[in-house]
């Protein structure tokens, strides 16, 4: 798994949806960890904003969130992480698939 994206309370909510897009676009699936209500509130509301970002592709996201200890500064804290993966995406033009989604010359317009 790529790198974890580590969201805090003051988060923009729209960079960290970037982030978690880009990294899905580029790897199929991010790890997203926050500390603390608030830096999970950001969290939750920016895989929610990726998830619409992603959407407009055709590519559909779930996360699954877990309890993590993680250790900050010799201390042993409780995160939750949430690992969002790719759970379907909607065929394309390149996959045999034309616009009107019966595939390739079933349009029905006239063929020469």
């Amino acid at each position: 798994m790529p790198d974890i994206i580590k969201v805090s309370a003051t988060s923009l909510t729209t960079a960290v949806a970037g982030a978690i897009a880009g990294v899905i676009r580029d790897h199929g699936e991010a790890a997203v960890q926050a500390i603390g209500a608030s830096a999970v509130n950001q969290a939750v509301k920016a895989i929610a904003i990726a998830r619409s970002y992603l959407d407009e592709e055709g590519v559909v996201i779930m996360c699954m969130p877990q309890f993590v200890e993680v250790d900050i500064d010799g201390q042993e804290r409780t995160a939750i992480r949430f690992d969002v993966t790719i759970a379907s995406r909607a065929p394309r033009a390149a996959d045999g698939i034309d616009d009107d989604g019966e595939g390739e010359g079933t349009g029905g317009g006239i063929s020469s």
